[in-house]
């Protein structure tokens, strides 16, 4: 954790711009914002047994701890990256700034469970609005030959702080208390909008003047709540056929109203004219689709199966995210001298190879195996992330940066939600409602490699769209409009 943080500021140093205060400032921040969010789902995972005990609340509760946050981000992505290029990113930012801090705030005194969700959610939205804006500020503030390796920075640390929840929430809530995660968290929040408010200056709203699209707002919410509870609860609500089937209609009529509209939400139209733009969305949906799960099937897989203890599993899994986080600054230094289109293939393939890898283990498979895998994964997630990216962010016009920005985490989240429906139909389909034990490992394995099969197939389909954009020098067009 130490040498991966040492390669972290040694990027940050390196980077020298005529606006240099500004820029470290808004690098410090959004790298900031963006270690928070992740740590904030993967620590709080972590402290929700003791949660639950506290509260006196079943599994039910504490699912929805973590599912009010991922919908409460989920639902407002896209309309927060869109209203931040008409009024202004920076004043959306420093919203969410605000929102979230409050949120944390509020978590760490919460006296009951229905006042903690709620604070979840508020603390979810706070962090849509950061999240939403962090990529299309960087865009704005950096020069495209410097934007690689600021993005390689702030992806670094959405790593670090998937890699460094589990580890320092299982330290606070063993000898501090859970409530810690939260007070930890406060000045990190406040020192980021102190510096929000003091050291950015200007304001970025290229689409000003532009209508916000209110109406296909409120569809896309109403279509994305029903499809994500739907799905979510597919088994345990009678009517979640129904809901899932309204979502899904929703989200038609959502695309069919944007098509139609003189000022969308999210520009359709341009979107399936810039090949670019499309195809590198739709790789990002199938990077995340891929992957999310992998983390959850080994941890079954090394406590249940292979006797591993959590805090042992802990110290295994954490070797991805680390590999992830030292890399990804590598491959955005790489992007601003190459072509990032290719070497986001290249980390695509290496994610295939390693999920290839992956379906072969079995409950005597070497630890020596099981290490390669996580390097491979976390070497091809790290090397693909900043690229795809800096790829996306460089084919659309700057007036579009916020829509950009927000559909980059909108197919970051969609793509954890696959991942997770399809771990949980085959699960399902092959365990039922059973536990994982000594007498269902064998089918648990089974599921595991059919699900990696499947991971493996999506990510050599996510290298023909990586592919097919390299061919058409037309990111390097778009990419000259933007400043």
């Amino acid at each position: 954790m130490k040498k991966t943080s040492e390669i972290l500021s040694k990027n940050l140093s390196s980077i020298e711009t005529p606006s240099s205060i500004s820029q470290t400032a808004t690098l410090w921040v959004v790298a900031a914002v963006q270690f928070l969010v992740p740590f904030m789902f993967s620590a709080v995972g972590v402290a929700l047994p003791t949660i639950g005990r506290e509260f006196s609340v079943g599994a039910a509760q504490l699912g929805l701890i973590e599912m009010i946050y991922i919908l409460a981000i989920a639902l407002l992505l896209l309309p927060a990256g869109r209203f931040s290029d008409i009024y202004g990113r920076k004043r959306i930012f420093i919203a969410g700034a605000i929102v979230i801090t409050l949120a944390t705030l509020a978590l760490s005194v919460a006296s009951t469970i229905e006042t903690f969700i709620a604070f979840r959610f508020l603390q979810g939205v706070g962090a849509a609005f950061v999240t939403s804006t962090s990529f299309a500020i960087l865009t704005s503030v950096f020069p495209k030959e410097q934007r690689g390796r600021a993005m390689g920075i702030v992806v670094g640390c959405v790593y670090l702080g998937v890699s460094a929840g589990p580890t320092l929430a299982g330290l606070m809530v063993t000898y501090l208390g859970w409530r810690w995660i939260f007070y930890a968290a406060v000045p990190v929040e406040l020192a980021a909008l102190v510096l929000t408010l003091l050291k950015l200056k200007g304001e970025w709203a290229d689409a000003r003047g532009e209508k916000f699209d209110w109406l296909g707002s409120m569809i896309y919410i109403a279509a994305l709540f029903g499809l994500v509870s739907g799905i979510t609860h597919f088994k345990e609500w009678e009517t979640a056929k129904w809901i899932t089937f309204g979502g899904a209609s929703g989200m038609l009529v959502f695309l069919v109203y944007e098509w139609n509209t003189q000022s969308p939400l999210l520009s359709i139209r341009p979107i399936l004219q810039n090949r670019t733009f499309a195809f590198s969305n739709i790789a990002t949906w199938i990077n995340y689709a891929t992957s999310f799960g992998v983390v959850f099937f080994f941890s079954i897989y090394l406590q249940s199966i292979r006797g591993i203890s959590p805090k042992n599993t802990g110290y295994i899994l954490i070797v991805q995210p680390i590999v992830q986080a030292i890399f990804a600054p590598i491959a955005g230094r790489l992007s601003d001298q190459h072509s990032p289109a290719k070497i986001a293939t290249i980390g695509m393939g290496l994610c295939a190879a390693g999920l290839a890898t992956a379906a072969t283990l079995s409950d005597v498979s070497s630890f020596y195996m099981i290490f390669s895998v996580l390097i491979l994964l976390g070497l091809g997630f790290g090397i693909f992330s900043t690229p795809n990216t800096a790829v996306i962010m460089g084919s659309v016009h700057p007036r579009e940066f916020g829509m950009a920005s927000s559909m980059v985490a909108t197919m970051r989240s969609m793509g954890m939600l696959t991942s997770m429906t399809i771990v949980t139909m085959i699960l399902s389909l092959s365990l039922g409602n059973q536990p994982v034990s000594i007498d269902t490992g064998p089918a648990f394995i089974e599921s595991m490699r059919t699900t990696l099969v499947i991971f493996s197939v999506m990510s050599v389909m996510g290298i023909g769209f990586s592919l097919v954009r390299i061919a058409p020098a037309r990111s390097e067009n778009h990419s000259e409009k933007a400043p």
